[in-house]
């Protein structure tokens, strides 16, 4: 696939989410872009979620971090966030490996300690990002069968019935 084309399909996936869902992963996305210019962007349009993982090569393995989005919101994953000291205790989740941050604006990401949280992240990585070059967007998958990516609208007749 070409890169014009991957960067279609990644347009078409985010315009399914609400508007300040799209603006928010659009932001986020800008701002790892510039904090990881040379890392290869992989990206899921799961049944579950739309993801971009962020890592130094094409092996979904060696990424650190990623967005994820669902209708109900964005977060910020750390893939192993268990590992990474949280003084703070900003990270959410209980799982064995991954740790979260919610997005409710993209200025989370310029926060110091979310700064230090992709610092250790990209540290500790087992395969560094490339010192230089220029990151690739490569589109991974594609589920057919996917959950809405915006929330249900209530109708406004039964939420006017709903009042009285």
């Amino acid at each position: 696939m070409q890169p014009a084309d991957a960067g279609k399909q990644l347009k078409g996936f985010i315009a399914k989410f609400e508007p300040k869902h799209q603006a928010l992963i659009r932001a986020a996305r800008k701002t790892l872009r510039e904090r990881f210019p040379t890392a290869i962007e992989l990206v899921y349009d799961n049944y579950n979620f739309f993801v971009i993982g962020y890592g130094p090569t094409e092996r979904p393995s060696d990424s650190i971090i990623s967005i994820a989005a669902a209708a109900n919101g964005v977060g910020l994953c750390f893939i192993r966030g268990a590992s990474l000291p949280d003084p703070a205790k900003i990270l959410q989740g209980s799982g064995k490996q991954t740790r979260f941050v919610r997005l409710p604006s993209a200025d989370i990401l310029t926060q110091p300690e979310i700064q230090t949280l992709l610092t250790l992240a990209a540290d500790r990585t087992k395969t560094p990002m490339p010192a230089q070059g220029k990151g690739k967007l490569i589109i991974r998958s594609i589920s057919a069968k996917q959950r809405p990516r915006r929330k249900p609208q209530r109708n406004k007749a039964s939420a006017i019935e709903a009042n009285h």
